[in-house]
């Protein structure tokens, strides 16, 4: 194999070696603030989702909170009612004398 300076026709004269590329400085400050950009988005909605479950566990308690009251109210409409009946059918009030009225007084 001759090698000459001179290369012949349809051959090249240099030899190309590829070079690694690099990132600029503008092009690292574009993709950090894109990177930025969907961390925070992210943060959005994981806030969000947060806040709709409070919002729905608020519900749920204020909820709560309204039927123990409502439980409490009939506990004591059912006590009441059934104390009519107690007392209707107890010993003592069956020993008692119905009074019917003995006249008007002066």
């Amino acid at each position: 194999m001759n090698r000459s300076r001179y290369k012949g026709r349809n051959q090249n004269s240099v030899s190309f070696q590829p070079q690694a590329r690099v990132l600029g400085p503008i092009s690292n400050t574009i993709i950090l603030i894109v990177l930025a950009c969907l961390l925070g988005l992210l943060y959005l909605t994981q806030v969000t989702r947060t806040n709709a479950y409070g919002y729905q566990i608020n519900a749920l308690q204020q909820q709560q909170a309204d039927l123990k009251s409502r439980h409490n109210d009939l506990e004591v409409a059912s006590a009441r009612l059934q104390s009519l009946d107690r007392v209707g059918g107890s010993a003592v009030a069956k020993k008692l004398v119905p009074v019917s009225p003995s006249g008007t007084a002066r």
